[in-house]
């Protein structure tokens, strides 16, 4: 063994790649900052730097709002694939990939149990599923999630994040603005409170319908929130979009949203205004 070949043999080589995670860091999409993955979740996946609230899937949201405990209630079953639509792929397909990737089969999860005491019904819709896109399964999700409410005799909390309505189901997927509604009517009638809580992004028909129809609207920090896109707004009307335009802050600023709360409040705030809302409106 030559000189070389023993030095070599003696250094302490770092581990082979496929030993080291790949997931050990996490690049911010705001500030471009570097975070140890593990400590922006425990941050409730809220930049430390920059403050920038990303956007988490069902089950992360869930276990951030509610009590342990909770039960995850079944997705109703639709048909599927109506108009046997096709573009660059089939969207049985599509599905069979975006249910591959996610816990759950389609984009809007309802879940019963607590926050902070205080029963409700939470639905999380995930951006992460096809774009958080509205079909008849999300609107029959919804539905289920007032019946649920309306039989618990406890509020109906949304977390909306879309791009909008699903086009792989065409009016189909626009009739669950009016579907919606009527539920949403229901959940009014029998005197329980329905809370919005905006995130990043909520737009489309979901804004244009049970998104804007609550008896509170709380968002997120720096959420997108609009009907049609900014470029879209900008070429209509020929004239130079406000600063911060669609944001919640901006939305708050013009009415159109209650209160913007950080994701480390929300949980509380949400608490104290079924508490406060519940007992009286339920009476």
């Amino acid at each position: 063994m030559s000189w070389l070949d023993r030095v070599r043999n003696s250094l302490p080589f770092p581990a082979k790649r496929e030993t080291t995670p790949d997931n050990l860091w996490i690049k911010c999409p705001g500030c471009h900052e570097m975070l140890f993955t593990r400590d922006y979740e425990a941050n409730l996946s809220v930049c430390p730097q920059c403050g920038l609230h990303g956007r988490i899937g069902t089950d992360a949201r869930l276990g951030q709002l509610l009590d342990p405990g909770y039960t995850v209630l079944p997705t109703p079953k639709v048909k599927e694939d109506p108009l046997k639509f096709r573009d660059s792929k089939r969207y049985p397909d599509r599905m069979k990939a975006a249910r591959a990737a996610n816990p759950h089969p389609d984009a809007l999860t309802n879940a019963f149990g607590a926050i902070a005491g205080q029963p409700a019904v939470v639905g999380v819709q995930d951006f992460g599923f096809m774009g958080g896109s509205m079909g008849m399964a999300v609107g029959a999700a919804f539905v289920a999630g007032a019946e649920r409410a309306i039989a618990e005799k406890c509020g109906y909390v949304i977390v909306t994040a879309a791009g909008g309505a699903r086009m792989q189901e065409g009016i189909l997927s626009l009739m669950q603005m009016p579907k919606t509604t009527v539920a949403i009517r229901r959940l009014n009638a029998a005197g329980l409170p329905y809370i919005v809580v905006l995130t990043d992004p909520t737009t489309g028909g979901v804004t244009a319908s049970y998104a804007m129809l609550g008896d509170v609207h709380i968002a997120e920090p720096g959420a997108l929130i609009g009907f049609a896109g900014q470029r879209v707004i900008q070429d209509t009307i020929r004239e130079k979009l406000p600063q911060g335009f669609q944001r919640a802050e901006y939305l708050h600023a013009h009415g159109m949203v209650d209160m913007v709360v950080p994701r480390s409040e929300l949980r509380e705030r949400i608490a104290e205004l079924l508490a406060y809302m519940a007992p009286a409106r339920a009476a």
